[in-house]
């Protein structure tokens, strides 16, 4: 066997072993970004084969809490593609106006960012007290990032600047206060926020919401789990529901493509057709 196949089978032996031991499915991610994070946890523990995470993962429970660490991508921040939210703000703000009350699923919400850019984003419009926003995450630790709603004080610049692109309406400094080199988000901005394990990977369906916003998570798996995903978005929406995906996602090429009308090309925004 070549180097190449040889560093292929023990990713899916690696793979399998931890699906067995933890319950964790990680077989179709993208491949190329699961080698990355593996070097990357490799490098941090000495290792110099990816078969030695493999006895780590399935009897030390502090590496193998690592390694969840180091797969889960957190790339994030407030108001990241203003353009997203000041279309999100133009088209869909409207379309949620006419709802009395309204759910909103926030897949994959990771540290937390987004889902407070929507809180912030809800409550300029005056639709923060009709919501109800359930962000879900498998990483437990991004979570408890999340629900403490805590930032490094020197990312509040770009958070500002983001806000303000995004069409916002009052000081970005009303929604945080800081405090040793910390900011921390309002109270009031978790008030309709209900932040949960959930796994896009192998849980169910997360019915009958009004909104899905799930923003760069499907570019690190492969196309058998995106479409698999794309479809547990489909029958979670209400009808007439709105999808939001990252601007280098897409339906194109997925089961439920002909299922949803663009609401937004660019912005790749869509809403189910009823």
């Amino acid at each position: 066997m070549t180097p190449q196949e040889i560093e292929k089978l023990e990713i899916e032996l690696l793979l399998e072993a931890i699906l067995r031991r933890h319950g964790y499915d990680f077989r179709h991610y993208a491949h190329a970004s699961l080698k990355r994070r593996m070097k990357h946890l490799m490098a941090n523990h000495g290792l110099t084969h990816i078969s030695e995470i493999l006895p780590r993962a399935l009897h030390d429970e502090a590496f193998f809490d690592a390694f969840l660490k180091d797969m889960s991508i957190v790339v994030t921040e407030m108001f990241r593609d203003p353009k997203v939210f000041l279309t999100l703000r133009q088209k869909v703000v409207p379309l949620l106006k006419t709802y009395p009350i309204f759910k909103v699923w926030h897949a994959g919400c990771a540290t937390g960012e987004e889902v407070y850019t929507l809180a912030i984003l809800l409550t300029e419009e005056d639709l923060y007290d009709r919501a109800q926003i359930y962000a879900t995450d498998y990483n437990v630790h991004s979570l408890e990032i999340a629900g403490k709603g805590i930032y490094p004080v020197d990312k509040i610049k770009q958070y500002t600047e983001n806000h303000h692109k995004a069409g916002g309406k009052v000081p970005f400094s009303d929604y945080y206060y800081a405090q040793y080199g910390s900011a921390k988000m309002q109270e009031s901005l978790k008030a309709k926020i209900i932040f949960s394990h959930h796994n896009l990977v192998s849980d169910s369906v997360f019915g009958e919401m009004n909104l899905i916003m799930c923003r760069n998570v499907l570019i690190y798996f492969d196309r058998e789990l995106q479409n698999r995903v794309l479809n547990l978005f489909y029958q979670s929406l209400e009808p007439l529901g709105i999808l939001c995906l990252g601007t280098k996602e897409t339906l194109a090429f997925s089961d439920v493509a002909d299922k949803f009308e663009i609401v937004a090309k660019d912005e790749k925004i869509y809403r189910k057709i009823a």
